[in-house]
């Protein structure tokens, strides 16, 4: 049963520190995105009471000039001049109020309130028409026609309330609003009615239309007053503070057209009354009195109108100002807001982008960090380990640098620590293959100490053998010298082998060229069954002084080995030819078994690259000879199956460096030729021994 792996198991670490950092950078972005959207909600509330605002203003301006309207008509209508100047002039300013209107109208929102407020306004509309049409006639009596107009003043004065978004107090702002939209309501009712009372003939009225109009004019006087006083209750010292100035400045306007007028009535010769103050006005005219009394006291159409108009202006400014007041409010929250929404838009933006690009940097240079350790990591143990290895098997060890160079990373985090591991690892594993090499150094002297004396003793043996051939004359008792001869000639070779391991060169080297066919004869004559041994198409070629004894040895060890796996019934061929590149091939076909694919790749691997001695070399030590004999001299040895029968066949590249081409024969008298010369029986003899 296999154990589970992690889903994470082969993420590489720039991805899981991402994964890692997934999470916070969702969490900030979340919240982010509702800061964003709450500053997007109160940038779309503070440009939705923008709006508002404007609808408001255009709903008071309608609100005031259609009573305004209603006012100036009065005197034309009464005397029937139903197109005078004055009253066309003020239909249009309210028909212009009313486009405003709608335009605004289509830009508000669609809140419930608003709906209704908007329902009820279009309902007073409806009626305005046949207000107009039917006003100071005998269909609308006098105060019905000054009270219709309340059908389409009232609900646009209600649009009021629905100021005040971003104030201390919304109901407060819009209570005061309407309070003062309702004061100057009163104001231009108690205007129209006064108007009308002074105009009108009264003696054509009954008593019942004149208490009527009487009382809707002192109603309208009170209500006038509870505006005021809604007023001061709803707003601030401020807006107090506006409203007397306002009034008073009313006052002195209403004081300098009062001498302004006495000016020009002395000018003209006539007799001129001075009015009294506007509320004293408005209490002789609620008590009745006639309008020739009235006039006498200076209280005429013209005077009342004038006063009543410098106080109901007033209150038109106080209304237009708390208007322009909210819109400017209003929009300067829709600005702040729109501000804040772009500040917290791009600051949540940048803090994702700033987590993203943080986190990206930080995968990147773990990452990176991470993929330098592992390059480090994989160039010591595929190379620079390898290499030193190789130094200190085939250098002296202590003339080899084995100083380690640390990897380039010299940060302390955990990948630095690695990075030290690794250096720490790195060390060991050189002062350990140091070790191995002074051992294996220390063994190569031992072998070659052992070698050397071997080599004085066989050397000694074998000219004691050669000099009881020479005064043998017994063939049976010189059959078994060449015997012993042999033995002691392949006794000398394994103890050339032994050189070998410890990585010596042949104290006796060859002075002077030798034939290739000497050198293979020699060779044949190391190996015990040398009378299988043919020789085929050798041809004449020379081989340095310098490579004769190493070429002797590597090819008698092949010999041998062919000998060795192959029939004793069964011949092994020798045979030879010069390439075009002046390299000679050597070729030596046996008739063994054989061996498998497998084993030829391995051991043609191991004779191309010789392995370093240790306990394993004992059992193929021929293969490792061979192969650091070629390996001194540039020779290749490769080994192949037999192309039709069965067996092996020895390939052996001699280059160009170690053989020449020869057209005589030089030195056909070497002692190696002649020594084979020589023997009037077959049998080895010891060609070397004296070279």
């Amino acid at each position: 049963m296999s154990k589970s792996r992690p889903l994470t198991g082969n993420w590489r670490v720039a991805r899981r520190l991402q994964a890692i950092l997934l999470i916070p950078v969702l969490v900030a972005l979340g919240l982010g995105g509702v800061r964003v959207k709450n500053s997007i909600g109160t940038l779309q509330d503070a440009n939705d009471a923008v709006r508002v605002a404007e609808l408001v203003q255009a709903a008071n301006a309608y609100a005031s000039d259609a009573i305004n309207e209603r006012d100036v008509s009065v005197i034309p209508l009464l005397q029937g001049k139903r197109d005078a100047p004055a009253v066309v002039a003020a239909r249009k300013v309210t028909d212009a109020d009313a486009k405003a209107f709608d335009t605004a109208v289509a830009r508000v929102p669609k809140t419930a309130g608003l709906i209704r407020r908007i329902e009820l306004v279009r309902a007073g509309e409806k009626l305005l028409p046949a207000v107009r049409a039917d006003a100071f006639t005998a269909k609308v009596s006098g105060v019905q026609t000054e009270e219709s107009y309340h059908a389409v003043q009232h609900p646009l004065m209600e649009i009021s309330n629905e100021l005040g978004f971003g104030s201390n107090n919304q109901a407060s702002f819009g209570r005061t609003l309407y309070a003062i939209s309702l004061t100057q309501a009163a104001e231009s009712l108690v205007r129209a009615i006064g108007t009308h009372l002074l105009v009108e003939n009264r003696d054509a009225l009954t008593e019942d239309e004149l208490k009527t109009q009487l009382g809707s004019f002192s109603s309208y006087a009170y209500l006038e007053q509870v505006g005021l006083q809604e007023y001061a209750g709803a707003g601030t010292a401020g807006d107090m503070t506006r409203l007397r100035t306002a009034l008073a400045d009313a006052q002195k306007k209403g004081a300098q057209q009062t001498a302004k007028a006495a000016e020009e009535a002395k000018a003209a010769g006539q007799t001129f009354v001075t009015p009294p103050t506007l509320p004293k006005m408005i209490t002789a005219i609620a008590a009745g009195t006639p309008t020739e009394q009235l006039a006498a006291q200076g209280i005429t159409p013209e005077s009342f109108f004038a006063a009543s108009a410098l106080s109901f202006d007033a209150y038109r400014g106080i209304e237009v100002r708390l208007t322009d007041t909210a819109l400017a409010d209003a929009r300067s929250i829709a600005a702040d807001a729109r501000v804040e929404a772009i500040v917290n838009g791009s600051l949540a933006l940048g803090a994702v982008l700033a987590a993203v690009l943080l986190a990206a940097w930080v995968a990147r240079s773990m990452s990176r960090g991470m993929r330098r350790l592992s390059a480090s990591a994989i160039e010591i143990a595929e190379q620079r380990l390898p290499a030193v290895i190789t130094q200190l098997s085939l250098a002296v060890p202590g003339q080899v640098d084995t100083k380690v160079t640390p990897i380039p990373i010299t940060t302390t985090d955990e990948i630095g620590e690695v990075a030290r591991a690794f250096d720490h690892v790195h060390r060991e594993a050189v002062r350990l293959a140091a070790q191995q090499a002074a051992l294996r150094g220390n063994v190569n002297t031992i072998f070659t100490n052992l070698s050397r004396r071997n080599q004085s003793l066989i050397e000694r043996q074998l000219a004691l053998i050669t000099d009881l051939e020479e005064r043998e004359a017994d063939p049976e008792q010189l059959s078994n010298l060449f015997r012993l001869d042999h033995l002691a000639t392949r006794v000398r070779r394994n103890g050339e082998n032994l050189l070998v391991l410890g990585g010596e060169r042949p104290t006796q080297q060859w002075d002077h060229p030798l034939p290739l066919v000497d050198v293979i004869r020699a060779a044949a004559s190391e190996v015990e069954q040398y009378e299988r041994i043919e020789l085929e198409g050798i041809p004449e070629a020379e081989i340095h002084g310098r490579a004769v004894t190493d070429l002797v040895h590597l090819l008698a060890e092949l010999l041998e080995n062919a000998t060795s796996f192959s029939s004793p019934r069964s011949a092994v061929r020798v045979t030879a030819a010069r390439l075009p590149d002046t390299r000679i091939m050597v070729e030596i076909h046996d008739k063994g078994i054989g061996l498998v694919p497998e084993d030829f790749a391995l051991i043609n691997h191991k004779l191309a690259n010789p392995p370093t001695a240790d306990a394993d070399v004992y059992q193929s030590m021929g293969l490792f000879v061979v192969g650091r004999l070629a390996d001194r001299h540039g020779i290749r040895v490769q080994l192949r199956p037999a192309a039709r029968e069965s067996g092996t066949t020895s390939l052996v590249m001699l280059p160009g460096t170690i053989t020449w081409r020869n057209g005589t024969e030089s030195d056909a008298d070497t002692l190696a030729l002649a020594a084979f010369r020589a023997r009037a029986t077959p049998g080895p003899a010891a060609l070397l021994a004296d070279g």
